[in-house]
């Protein structure tokens, strides 16, 4: 199979559609049409994507098959596997390090399971470009996130990252919209998807990712840390989901979220003099959020009371003994004025 040339942005989109197999079936054979028409790609030469994996099979053919797919290409993928025990994983990351038509230079970075910190931190040491994409191996990109993702940040010098929003797929289907912003963002919440480009010399002045970090919210912690680095440095976000970002019930990132106060405490005290110099904005950030979901767990009781359905115990309980001082008490007054 050769395929027209004439458009190759167009045919690079068109392979998205191929499921991870059919590319390893038919897709080479799509490449090596690409390659014998001698055919020059339209390439980020300052870009190169540093993929982490760990035990997870199929799904790194996915991660590079999209990065195969972009528009704009990466000059380079390094692979750092951390520690694979998995005798498929370690055949599929050999298969890929071997598959010469491959339209980008791929290279396997084997090391000890060290987390997923001290994976990133060996990619980027390796890379040789001035911005690095940062990609989970169970993670996929859309055809154009490269090219959208990289344009905002050789744009703005003061850009540290820059992302996009993200489409999930597996137990969720939907699309979550990280806002990016200054370091005063980034204090209430995580405002970046962990799949990004960064600035290699942002990651060399803030000491690279915490590798003691290895229950979650490293990525957050990383990205206070670039921030820290400059006072004019901010992450920028390319409004559209540019990211298929990969749910299931035991996930690494939903296990976390029950270490999540923990953690919270680990950032704050690491992170404690820009928190406070940036109390106010901080403490404003997660009332904001917290008031944003009082008010949708609010609507959500009304319209079950409205339907004349049973109350779940916990709406219940809130109902009956409401808090205080956070706005719950307001909240169920409104409730059954209704």
């Amino acid at each position: 199979m050769i395929l027209d040339m004439k458009s190759n942005k167009q045919n690079r989109e068109e392979m998205l559609f191929f499921t991870a197999s059919e590319f390893y079936d038919i897709g080479c054979e799509k490449y090596e049409g690409i390659i014998m028409n001698n055919h020059k790609f339209d390439t980020a030469e300052d870009v190169e994507a540093v993929i982490t994996s760990f035990n997870q099979g199929m799904m790194i053919r996915e991660a590079v098959h999209s990065l195969c797919s972009q528009t704009m290409l990466p000059k380079r993928i390094l692979i750092v596997d951390d520690g694979s025990t998995d005798d498929s994983s370690i055949r599929i990351l050999k298969e890929i390090q071997s598959d010469c038509s491959l339209p980008v230079p791929v290279t396997v970075i084997e090391q000890p399971n060290g987390g997923v910190s001290a994976a990133r931190n060996t990619g980027i040491s390796m890379v040789q470009t001035s911005m690095v994409l940062i990609l989970d191996g169970d993670d996929r990109l859309e055809s154009q996130y490269i090219e959208k993702v990289s344009c905002i940040l050789r744009k703005a010098p003061s850009m540290a990252a820059a992302s996009s929003w993200l489409h999930t797929f597996g137990v969720l289907d939907a699309v979550v919209r990280p806002c990016g912003g200054s370091i005063a963002s980034f204090l209430s919440r995580n405002c970046c998807p962990a799949t990004h480009i960064l600035r290699r010399e942002a990651w060399r002045q803030c000491g690279g990712y915490d590798t003691s970090m290895r229950s979650g919210f490293e990525d957050w912690d990383f990205f206070l840390s670039i921030l820290e680095a400059s006072s004019s440095a901010y992450i920028g976000i390319v409004e559209e989901p540019l990211i298929d970002y990969r749910t299931a019930p035991v996930s690494a990132n939903v296990k976390s979220m029950s270490k999540r106060l923990e953690l919270m405490r680990y950032i704050i005290e690491k992170h404690s003099n820009a928190y406070h110099e940036n109390m106010a904005d901080a403490l404003l950030g997660i009332e904001s959020v917290s008031m944003s979901r009082l008010y949708g767990w609010e609507s959500e009781i009304q319209n079950v009371l409205g339907a004349e359905q049973k109350l779940s115990k916990a709406s219940e309980d809130f109902l009956k003994y409401p808090s205080y001082g956070d706005g719950g008490m307001a909240a169920a007054i409104r409730i059954v004025s209704v």
